[in-house]
C-alpha cells in the first residue's frame, strides 16, 4: 500500500512484453529458419517498432489472481497509484487479466474501488478472464469499457452467500450455557453458540438482501446494456453463454487479445512480488520452503475463520 508500511516489502517489476516476445521469435527463426529469413523477421520487427513509436500509445498488464479476502487487491491499488502518476489519462490503456471466485464484501469493494479509480481518471480499462470471474470477481469486471473471456470461462454468481454453524444445541446436551451481551437492538443477528431466534434470522436474511441490492446496482451502473434481473440469480455462466447474456463483450483467451496488440502497441507488464530475504539470496531452500508455506497457512486460518464468523457477507460463488 503506497501511504502504508508493509510488513514484508514488496517491489514492482516492469516488464516490456514487446521485447521479451521478439527476442524468443528471433531465438525461433535463428534454430529453425534460413538466414534470409531471419533477415526478414529483423525488417518486420523494425517496421513494427516505428508503428508502435508513430502510435505512442502504451497498454499497462496487470493480474489479480484473488482469494476469499481479496488480498491481492493490496498490490493492485499500488500499481494503479504509479499508472495513475505516470501513464497519460485518455490516451494509454490498461488490461487487467482477472481470475477470481469471489470473497469478503469490503475486500473485493476495496478492489472494485481501486479499478473505480482507473475509469474515474478516464483510462479505457479492459478485463481479460481466462479461467473464472465469478461473485465479487464479477463484480470487479464489470467496471472494465470490456471484457473479454475465454471460451469456458466462469462468469455471473451475482449473489450473496452467508455461512454460519450453530452449536446451540450441542452446548445443551452438555449443560453448558452461553451468555452473550450487547448494546443495540441489531448488533448480534445470528450467532454459532446461541439459540437463533426468528427476529434475528429475519434481520439477518434482510441485511443479505440490502447486501444483493447493492450488489445489483453497482452492476448496473458499469454495464447498463445488461440486463441485471435476469441474470442477478446467484447462477454462473460459461463463456459461449455469458457472451449471449451480455456479461461479457467478446470471446477470447488473454493471451490471443495482447498477442494482437504487440505490433502496434507498446505492451507493458506489471506486477509486484515480495522481495527476497537474506536467506534466499544465499540459497537457503529451507528458509525459501518456509516463507512459502507461511501465506498459505496463514490464509487457510483466515478462510476457516472467516466462514465461521456470521458478520462477514461474501460475494462468493460457494461451487469453487
Amino acid at each position: 500500500m503506497l501511504f502504508h508500511l508493509p510488513k514484508f516489502p514488496a517491489e514492482i517489476r516492469v516488464s516490456h512484453l514487446n521485447t521479451r516476445v521478439n527476442e524468443q521469435r528471433k531465438k525461433i527463426v535463428q534454430a529453425t529458419a534460413s538466414r534470409l529469413e531471419l533477415l526478414q523477421l529483423l525488417q518486420q520487427l523494425v517496421k513494427e517498432a516505428k508503428i508502435r513509436k508513430k502510435n505512442n500509445q502504451k497498454i499497462f498488464v496487470l493480474d489479480f489472481k484473488g482469494d476469499i479476502q481479496a488480498s491481492a487487491a493490496d498490490t493492485i491499488r499500488e500499481e494503479i497509484t504509479l499508472i495513475l502518476a505516470t501513464a497519460k489519462a485518455g490516451h494509454d490503456r490498461v488490461v487487467v487479466r482477472l481470475e477470481s471466485p469471489g470473497g469478503m464484501v469490503h475486500g473485493y469493494g476495496l478492489a472494485a474501488a481501486q479499478l473505480v479509480r482507473l475509469r474515474d481518471a478516464g483510462f479505457n480499462l479492459t478485463i481479460c478472464v481466462d479461467k473464472v470471474a465469478a461473485s465479487g470477481g464479477y463484480m470487479m469486471a464489470c467496471i472494465a469499457n470490456e471484457i473479454i473471456s475465454a471460451p469456458f470461462a466462469v462468469v455471473g454468481s451475482i449473489g450473496v452467500v452467508a455461512q454460519v454453524p450453530n452449536f446451540n444445541r450441542l452446548l445443551k446436551q452438555h449443560n453448558v450455557d452461553f451468555e452473550m451481551y450487547t448494546a443495540g437492538q441489531y448488533k448480534r443477528t445470528v450467532t454459532m453458540f446461541g439459540e437463533n431466534t426468528p427476529e434475528g434470522k429475519a434481520k439477518f436474511e434482510e441485511e443479505l438482501q440490502q447486501t444483493h441490492a447493492l450488489f445489483k446496482h453497482f452492476v448496473e451502473r458499469y454495464r447498463p446494456s445488461l440486463n441485471v434481473e435476469q441474470v442477478a440469480t446467484g447462477e454462473h455462466w460459461y463463456g459461449e453463454d455469458a457472451r449471449a447474456l451480455n456479461l461479457v463483450d467478446k470471446l477470447q483467451t488473454s493471451d490471443e487479445y495482447l498477442l494482437g496488440l504487440l505490433a502496434q502497441h507498446d505492451v507493458y507488464v506489471i506486477n509486484t512480488r515480495k522481495r527476497p530475504t537474506f536467506g534466499e539470496k544465499l540459497g537457503l531452500q529451507a528458509a525459501q520452503m518456509a516463507e512459502s508455506l507461511l501465506p498459505t497457512v496463514l490464509n487457510k486460518v483466515a478462510d476457516s475463520f472467516a466462514k465461521a464468523n456470521s458478520s462477514l457477507l461474501q460475494l462468493r460463488d460457494p461451487k469453487f
